[in-house]
């Protein structure tokens, strides 16, 4: 089983890589972008649409008819619609999604941004999350890509963590590191 993972991820990586490549000689790398985000936004959003990409019985033409519907609703780019189409072919298309995130990965990294993630007790304004990206930018000279969740279980303060750097201001993390000295005294 563990081969067959790692021969997943190979995958998903190579095919990443294609559509990227095959995006940018198009110049229409940043449309294929949209159209990645958009596909990946409608398999998350849509519990049928995810069940029906997951189930290996379902017929390519099945696949291929539900895509060419999308598309045309969407409005994909040729190229995109076109590699849909070519994974469905190559009955890949049960990694579309690790596909997508790939690729949405390795473009934001040629843009130079660094992935940051932040998680806070207090639900953020939008306001609130552009200085704190600002700030971020400020302080790692890069562009800064933010991934902002809401996480109550903190109790109060700030998660931040952007590559192995981790800046963790959470009254729960400071509950925990108490709870450890008073376990070792």
């Amino acid at each position: 089983m563990s081969k067959n993972k790692g021969f997943s991820d190979t995958s998903a990586n190579r095919y990443s890589l294609a559509l990227y490549e095959l995006a940018k000689e198009s110049n229409s790398l940043s449309k294929i972008e949209e159209n990645s985000h958009a596909l990946l936004k409608l398999i998350s959003n849509s519990k049928d649409f995810n069940n029906l990409i997951k189930n290996p019985i379902v017929s390519s033409e099945i696949l291929d008819q539900t895509i060419k519907k999308i598309s045309d609703n969407f409005k994909f780019e040729a190229l995109f619609k076109n590699f849909l189409g070519f994974l469905i072919t190559k009955r890949r298309f049960f990694y579309v999604q690790q596909i997508l995130k790939n690729f949405n990965e390795i473009c934001s990294e040629k843009r130079g941004e660094l992935k940051a993630e932040i998680k806070s007790a207090k639900n953020l304004t939008q306001d609130e999350i552009n200085k704190i990206t600002q700030e971020l930018s400020n302080n790692f000279n890069s562009k800064i890509k933010l991934n902002y969740t809401h996480d109550q279980s903190l109790i109060g303060g700030l998660v931040v963590q952007i590559g192995s750097t981790m800046i963790d201001t959470s009254i729960k993390k400071k509950l925990q590191q108490l709870e450890s000295r008073m376990i070792e005294a």
